[in-house]
């Protein structure tokens, strides 16, 4: 089992198989803008215009809501310190899952639960999210329609 620093260091050599994606998990207040992403992501390999070398760093820049990809990378991807992640794999095998799940040393959660361990404050801080903005939408909504919006502006 590996930890975050094992997993990085696998990402950053090209090591890493199967390539998934990690996502810091505590920027994740429901499951929604993660798929936004991950459609974004299948548009963009369909198209041939992926802006980051692997389709799954494409998922990590997608949900960032960024058009800066270091500091996509950085934010909503894993650090060192990161403990709390989201794993995902685009059309993943059994095998492949389990050789996944073999490579994170935790404890797996339902999805459900990452809106009650996501960091609210540090949501808003990264995506620019005011509180007014919320009395009409949801944290969710908000984060979904940056990642729509992010090449429009």
């Amino acid at each position: 089992m590996f930890f975050c620093r094992d997993l990085l260091d696998l990402m950053q050599a090209g090591t890493l198989d199967p390539e998934a994606a990690f996502i810091n998990a505590s920027l994740i207040p429901d499951i929604f803008p993660v798929l936004a992403a991950a459609q974004k992501t299948v548009i963009a390999k369909s198209r041939e215009s992926l802006t980051t070398r692997t389709l799954h760093s494409e998922l990590v820049y997608n949900f960032s809501g960024s058009k800066h990809i270091s500091e996509s990378l950085k934010r909503c991807g894993i650090s060192d310190s990161t403990n709390y992640i989201l794993v995902a794999r685009f059309g993943a095998s059994a095998d492949e899952m389990t050789t996944i799940k073999g490579l994170v040393k935790g404890i797996e959660i339902d999805l459900e639960e990452l809106g009650t361990r996501a960091n609210r404050a540090q949501i808003q801080k990264h995506y620019k999210i005011s509180e007014q903005e919320l009395g009409i939408s949801s944290l969710a909504d908000a984060i979904t329609c940056r990642i729509a919006a992010r090449d429009a502006l």
